[in-house]
C-alpha cells in the first residue's frame, strides 16, 4: 500500500482526496498497488466532512510516519509550503505540488533537494491545471530544441477578455461576473495583474531552456487597462486581444520573456481559445508548433494532473531527474523594456 498525505484541503486538495477515493481501483491498476490517502493536513476544522477521520493539524505526524510515501502539497504560496516541501523531501518522501508560486520561486532548489534524497518532486498541476504540459515539454519533446513557448495561462483573464470581445462588457462588469461565477477571487489581483501567468511562463521557460527564471525579473503587464476601444481597434486589424505569457530563446542564447495583453491574428492557434480555457503553443526545431488545450484550473482537472504525478512517483519514473540551473538572470533574461516590439496601444503587444 502507498500512503499519501494531502497538505491543504481547499479546492485542489479536496479534489485530490475525492479522486483517490472515487477512482481507487483505477489508481491500483495504474500503479500496481493500492493507493490510499491516510492524512489530510489543514489548520481549519471540517466537521461532518466525509473524510473527517483523516484530518490532522500536526505536520510532524506525516514526516514521522514511514507509511507515508507521497506528500501532496496544495497549500499555495511560498512560505509554509516551502518549509513543508523541504522537510518532506529531506525525509525521503516524494512531493507532488500544484503550487506555481512555489515552483516559480524555489523550483531549482527543491529539485536539487529531491535529487539529493533520491525522491521525486513533480508539479504537472502547477501549469495549465488539467492540461498535460510539464511532462510533454520535458520528456515527450526531449528530442527538440525548444525555440518558443507562448500561452494563455490564466482562465480568469481569458474569461474576462472573452466577455469583453463577445458581449461588449466593460472590464469592470466582466470581472464582477467572473467573481460571481467563482472564476475570480474576491481579490483578483494575482490574475488580472498578470502575476499568475508570470509564474507559469517562468516554470515553462526553466523547463525548456534549463535555467531558473525568477518572476521578479520578468516584465509583467495585466489586463486592468484594456478597454473596449482597444478591443475594437484590434478587431479592425483582424486581431483579438489575449493575455499571453511568452518566452523565446534568441540566437545569442538569451531568453526574451514577458507577460502582456497581446493583439494576435485571428488565425493564430490561440485566438479562438475562450472563456476559462487555457492554451499553450510550444515550438520545437523538429516538431514545429504543438498546441495544448484544455481546462487550466478547477477542482478535478487540477486533481487529475496531481493524480498522474502520484502514479508516476509510484512507478518510479525518472522524472526526479528534471533539473534546471539556478540563475540570477542578469545575462539570461532580456528585459521587456528593451524588446523590439510594436505596440497597438498602451502596453498591448502586436504579436504574430
Amino acid at each position: 500500500m502507498v500512503g499519501v498525505a494531502v497538505i491543504g484541503y481547499g479546492v485542489v486538495g479536496s479534489g485530490v482526496v475525492e479522486l483517490l477515493d472515487k477512482n481507487s481501483k483505477l489508481f491500483e491498476k495504474k500503479a500496481g498497488q493500492t493507493v490510499e490517502c491516510k492524512y489530510i493536513l489543514d489548520i481549519r476544522d471540517f466537521p461532518g466532512d466525509k473524510y473527517e477521520d483523516k484530518h490532522i493539524k500536526d505536520f510532524n505526524i506525516i514526516i514521522n510516519d514511514p507509511e507515508i510515501n507521497i506528500v501532496v502539497e496544495t497549500v499555495g504560496g511560498a512560505t509554509f509550503a516551502y518549509e513543508y516541501t523541504k522537510k518532506a523531501l529531506r525525509a525521503g518522501k516524494h512531493v507532488v505540488s500544484s503550487n506555481k508560486e512555489l515552483v516559480a520561486t524555489y523550483g531549482s532548489e527543491l529539485l536539487a533537494i529531491a535529487k539529493e534524497n533520491n525522491v521525486c518532486y513533480l508539479f504537472e498541476a502547477s501549469v495549465g491545471g488539467g492540461i498535460p504540459i510539464i511532462n510533454p515539454l520535458y520528456h515527450c519533446l526531449a528530442a527538440n530544441e525548444i525555440h518558443k513557448i507562448v500561452g494563455i495561462l490564466n482562465g480568469t483573464t481569458n474569461y474576462i477578455l472573452t466577455k469583453m470581445i463577445r458581449e461588449g462588457l466593460s472590464f469592470e462588469t466582466a470581472l464582477k461576473q467572473a467573481q460571481q461565477l467563482g472564476y475570480a477571487e474576491a481579490n483578483p489581483s494575482a490574475d488580472i495583474e498578470g502575476h499568475d501567468t508570470c509564474r507559469k511562463i517562468c516554470i515553462l521557460a526553466a523547463l525548456a531552456f534549463g535555467r531558473h527564471v525568477y518572476p521578479q525579473n520578468v516584465k509583467t503587464v495585466g489586463i486592468t487597462n484594456v478597454t473596449l476601444d482597444d478591443i475594437a481597434k484590434a478587431e479592425s486589424m483582424g486581431r483579438v486581444i489575449k493575455l499571453l505569457g511568452s518566452a523565446e530563446k534568441k540566437e545569442d542564447g538569451t531568453v526574451e520573456i514577458f507577460v502582456a495583453p497581446c493583439a494576435i491574428p485571428k488565425d493564430h492557434p490561440l485566438a479562438n481559445i475562450e472563456d476559462v480555457f487555457n492554451g499553450i503553443t510550444v515550438t520545437g526545431d523538429a516538431v514545429g508548433d504543438c498546441t495544448f488545450y484544455g481546462r487550466g484550473a478547477g477542482k478535478f482537472p487540477t486533481a487529475s494532473a496531481v493524480g498522474a504525478d502520484i502514479v508516476d512517483c509510484i512507478k518510479g519514473t525518472e522524472k526526479s531527474n528534471i533539473m534546471w540551473v539556478d540563475s540570477d538572470n542578469a545575462e539570461f533574461v532580456r528585459s521587456f523594456d528593451k524588446l523590439e516590439l510594436e505596440y497597438l496601444d498602451k502596453e498591448i503587444v502586436l504579436l504574430d
